[in-house]
């Protein structure tokens, strides 16, 4: 039984991934595409998560929301970047509507 809920968990998690992930070192941004009902249609609106990348104590990999001095104009040009990305898509989503 823990073997097919680990299956449905990696599936969940394969099917719920970014559309776009920008990286500058150890910061990335995901943009996410999430479909909303907008009365007669749907509509895509974007998110984007931030995280910072690090080892721990074991030398294993971990992700965390916080972020350090030197990781703020990283962090800012990850967001530029993904503004940018974000509003380049709903002139694409738009084009496509029509």
């Amino acid at each position: 039984m823990a073997q097919s809920m680990n299956n449905a968990n990696k599936t969940e998690k394969t099917a719920n991934r970014p559309v776009q992930t920008i990286r500058y070192g150890s910061v990335r941004a995901a943009v996410w595409r999430n479909m909303v009902d907008n009365g007669n249609a749907s509509r895509p609106l974007y998110c984007v998560t931030f995280s910072r990348s690090y080892k721990d104590g074991e030398n294993a990999w971990k992700e965390s929301a916080s972020f350090g001095t030197d990781d703020l104009l990283l962090l800012a040009k990850a967001a530029d970047e993904a503004h940018t990305w974000i509003t380049k898509q709903r002139l694409a989503d738009a084009s496509a509507e029509n």
